[in-house]
């Protein structure tokens, strides 16, 4: 090698240095919901297309703290940013007060929350257009329905989880006017999110009453929907990550909410030095929600049902329609 192209790259790597120096005392965290990484749907999401994806793409691992209890995730995550832990990225809406809180007592360290809204300088607030990816599956429901009638079974009873079903509802109404939807909420407190047997008693319900697709935006209760679904013949609709592969033929399709997409991105924003606090509203035209179509429903979607929720997604992207969200003013105008 003769003596230019030795002092060519000599430079290179003294340039690249300050780089690998950060790079290699980067250190992101996430920390889980109670239900845990493995609940096939939200937190599972993050863990999948988030933290594997990341170690994948980018060769950094991100360290995962997976409580059981939520003392142990309060002081779990003060600990983490004690540690230099930063980003941090919480997993629910459940997170908003104890990243308040450690977020004033740690201003070093940086924070991500999902599903809320922390007003702070070293907060990042990620939030998704539910209503939107919602109408778009409440749209092929009203396709699909033989009877008329669609089920919407949610998790916990708070405005977030409505904002799915108002979504859902506006949807197969875009579509016929008459058709009959029938909702229910788990529960008011978070365990709505954790009891399939319940989520399957109610599904159950509903098909009684003439319902032949459900909506589960209820977390693991979810599954118990589909097993009712699968046992009465009916279809269900998944939520959050894409759940189709779950219940084959069954599933008519899942409203993916590309929450693992979001961590990603906070993760590469502060690897690169782009990371900023604020609120970052995720919606269809920025690839935070849609439909999802695959292998596993590609038999119960045909071409013509497909088009036609293509075209409306175009048309909700553009604004030309506009799909009311329930958390504006904690109301639905239909029902």
């Amino acid at each position: 090698m003769n003596l230019n192209k030795l002092v060519r790259k000599l430079f290179i790597l003294m340039l690249a240095l300050p780089w690998l120096a950060t790079a290699a005392e980067f250190k992101p965290a996430v920390v889980y919901d109670k239900v845990g990484k493995f609940d096939k749907s939200f937190n599972e999401a993050v863990y999948r297309n988030g933290v594997q994806k990341f170690l994948k793409d980018k060769g950094v691992e991100v360290f995962e703290l997976e409580p059981q209890f939520r003392i142990h995730r309060d002081k779990g995550l003060k600990k983490l940013a004690s540690e230099g832990y930063s980003p941090i990225v919480t997993v629910g809406f459940s997170f908003a007060q104890i990243v308040e809180e450690t977020a004033k007592e740690y201003p070093n360290a940086n924070f991500v929350i999902v599903d809320a809204v922390v007003n702070l300088p070293n907060v990042q607030s990620i939030l998704f257009a539910e209503h939107e990816g919602s109408f778009l599956v409440g749209a092929l429901a009203a396709l699909k329905t033989k009877s008329d009638t669609l089920g919407f079974v949610g998790g916990m009873d708070i405005p977030l989880i409505s904002k799915f079903g108002c979504g859902f509802i506006q949807g197969a109404r875009y579509i016929n006017p008459n058709v009959q939807v029938h909702q229910v909420m788990t529960g008011p407190t978070p365990a709505a999110f954790r009891n399939p047997e319940k989520g399957a008693k109610l599904a159950m319900q509903q098909i009684d009453q003439g319902a032949d697709v459900i909506f589960a935006a209820a977390g693991e209760t979810g599954i118990g929907v589909f097993t009712a679904a699968k046992y009465k013949g009916a279809l269900a609709i998944g939520v959050d990550s894409n759940q189709n592969w779950m219940r084959p033929g069954i599933i008519l399709t899942s409203m993916v909410k590309h929450v693992g997409f979001a961590a990603y991105k906070a993760w590469e924003q502060a690897l690169e030095g782009n990371w900023r606090p604020g609120i970052t509203v995720l919606d269809l035209g920025e690839g935070g929600v849609d439909w999802a179509l695959d292998e596993y429903n590609r038999k119960l979607v045909s071409d013509d049902m497909e088009s036609q929720i293509e075209a409306i997604k175009r048309e909700i992207i553009r604004g030309n329609i506009r799909v009311h969200n329930y958390m504006e003013n904690n109301n639905c105008p239909i029902s």
